[in-house]
């Protein structure tokens, strides 16, 4: 076993993920290079930061990737999540990485190879990784997440395994509004991570609402959900129920403003959103 590093300072950043507001996003904390940290180390810092995620960039181990990276919760370690991988890849541009292939970012994670661009607005977007888990959700948990949202059964129009690595059950509704006046029971839906959207009226500028509900340990409404909007997107698009190219809004109950961009091209679904850099500097790890 590798003996770990005595703490010493790091470079650190604190990026603001798929709002143009500032602090209208996702945080998420990034160490910059940590090589000689253990699991626990990290596992640790995670949870003081108290944030979502927390990301720890290392060297690859692919060597068709330009950095490894590691997301954890304040709990627990995922394989890949979105705001995670935008947020890590603005951090990593910013240090001075330079990607192996021109236009390309290329980030290594426990789910695999994530191809990172930046798209025709500027924003770095995500290829959305395949689905590992996909189909219909059972009428059983269904009545639970029902219960959960404080809606009928009959409200959910659609709903759909979406898992890409968190285990996102998706539920789609009529409209926005509907989204928008949740008001989740954590408890009715324990163990659960179910992910809602709803059209917004022709002519805005937002085409869905989003939101995001994590029924774990720690219940919480996330912010901003890059993993979930990726799933959501190739199961809509996939039927028809969502243009190729749209803009969803998330956080809005929060006070937040989170956009994240949407397009199908021939080489899959990208997700996009701005990412801004509030904090610099070094962390004593």
């Amino acid at each position: 076993m590798t003996p770990e590093t005595p703490v010493s300072a790091r470079p650190f950043a604190q990026v603001d993920v798929f709002s143009p507001e500032p602090f209208g996003g996702n945080p998420l904390a990034v160490v910059l290079e940590s090589s000689g940290l253990s699991t626990a180390r990290m596992q640790r810092f995670a949870n003081w930061t108290n944030l979502s995620e927390t990301t720890f960039l290392l060297p690859p181990d692919d060597s068709q990737a330009d950095y490894r990276v590691r997301i954890f919760t304040p709990t627990e370690e995922l394989p890949f999540a979105g705001h995670p991988t935008l947020g890590s890849a603005q951090a990593w541009l910013e240090a001075g990485g330079k990607p192996r292939q021109e236009g390309i970012l290329v980030q290594e994670s426990a789910a695999g190879l994530v191809r990172i661009k930046t798209d025709d607005g500027g924003r770095l977007a995500f290829a959305a990784p395949a689905l590992t888990r996909s189909g219909p959700v059972a009428e059983e948990v269904l009545d639970r997440v029902a219960a959960g949202l404080g809606l009928s059964r009959q409200a959910l129009r659609d709903a759909a395994w979406l898992v890409n690595g968190p285990e996102w059950i998706g539920v789609l509704l009529d409209s926005a509004a509907e989204v928008l006046a949740i008001r989740p029971n954590y408890p009715a839906m324990a163990g659960l991570a179910v992910g809602v959207i709803g059209p917004h009226p022709d002519g805005e500028s937002t085409g869905f609402e989003v939101r995001t509900f994590i029924s774990d340990d720690l219940p919480c409404e996330d912010p901003v959900t890059g993993s979930f909007n990726a799933g959501v997107a190739q199961w809509l698009i996939g039927s028809g129920r969502a243009p190729s190219s749209y803009i969803a809004a998330q956080g809005t109950v929060l006070g937040r403003t989170g956009r994240v961009h949407v397009e199908a091209d021939g080489a899959g679904i990208w997700v996009g959103g701005e990412c801004t850099t509030r904090i610099t500097g070094t962390i004593s790890i």
